[in-house]
């Protein structure tokens, strides 16, 4: 009996299907559910000293139209000083220490940015919990455990993930972090159980406390140019908002299976 051997090519392995890349509508659908709060407040603190200057609520008939309409104008007058003077201090610092914010992190800018961003958050959990919910984060993989209801408004596909899964374990530089419908930066360094850096944004980092806790960080920065003002008026509250409400989303599910075990 002879054992005859075949030659030829090995057989292709099936490529990965990529995302299709969302439409136009899409997008714009995409924009202004994320931006559209922000223009709108931007526009109002824009008319509401002109109104003011004016006396236009005085043109309604008196009454609540006129009341409502002189509220919204003191509000909108009222809105750019308690923004930049308390809201905006407090999400750009939320959570974090003063030695928090003058640490340097994997990701930070060479040069002098914009301005930086520290939250921070203290995880009942060792950080090798932690990073296991971290590290599946992504619009096609275990969501941002944020205001799943308002992403998928804006066009998301996410249901924010309560259980580890190992497939999604295995992160590395050059893998695509998926933010909103199929697109978002590339990973720029992993370095588990530790930090996870983001192209051309900054890190989430996981720093031990003990056995026990850890502190969750994460650090962004916004480079000076023409980019900086788009982000400013339109992405900078509501991506803090999220990622306020994704920290604490990842500390209740780490909180959660150390209660459980």
């Amino acid at each position: 009996m002879y054992l005859i051997a075949r030659t030829g090519p090995e057989p292709r392995q099936p490529e990965p299907q990529q995302p299709p890349k969302p439409t136009p509508l899409q997008m714009l659908r995409g924009f202004a559910v994320v931006s559209g709060g922000p223009i709108v407040l931007a526009k109002l603190s824009i008319w509401a000293p002109i109104a003011a200057a004016r006396r236009w609520p005085n043109r309604l008939p008196k009454g609540p139209a006129r009341n409502a309409a002189w509220a919204l104008t003191a509000a909108g007058v009222a809105f750019p000083g308690v923004y930049g003077a308390v809201i905006r201090p407090w999400l750009q610092n939320w959570g974090s220490t003063e030695a928090e914010r003058r640490r340097r992190y994997p990701g930070d800018a060479d040069g002098k940015p914009l301005f930086k961003v520290t939250r921070a958050v203290t995880v009942h959990a060792p950080a090798e919990e932690v990073w296991k919910w971290l590290v599946q984060i992504g619009e096609d993989k275990g969501g941002f455990y944020s205001y799943d209801w308002l992403e998928n408004l804006a066009g998301c596909h996410v249901h924010s993930a309560d259980e580890i899964h190992p497939e999604w374990q295995h992160l590395k530089a050059g893998d695509k972090l998926v933010l909103i419908l199929g697109t978002g930066p590339n990973i720029a360094s992993v370095d588990p159980p530790r930090s996870l850096a983001i192209e051309g944004w900054g890190a989430y980092v996981v720093e031990p406390i003990d056995d026990t806790s850890c502190r969750l960080i994460a650090r962004s920065h916004t480079d000076r140019g023409l980019s900086a003002i788009g982000y400013l008026l339109a992405m900078e509250l509501p991506h803090a908002i999220m990622e306020r409400k994704m920290m604490l989303g990842i500390k209740s599910r780490a909180e959660g299976t150390v209660r459980r075990a």
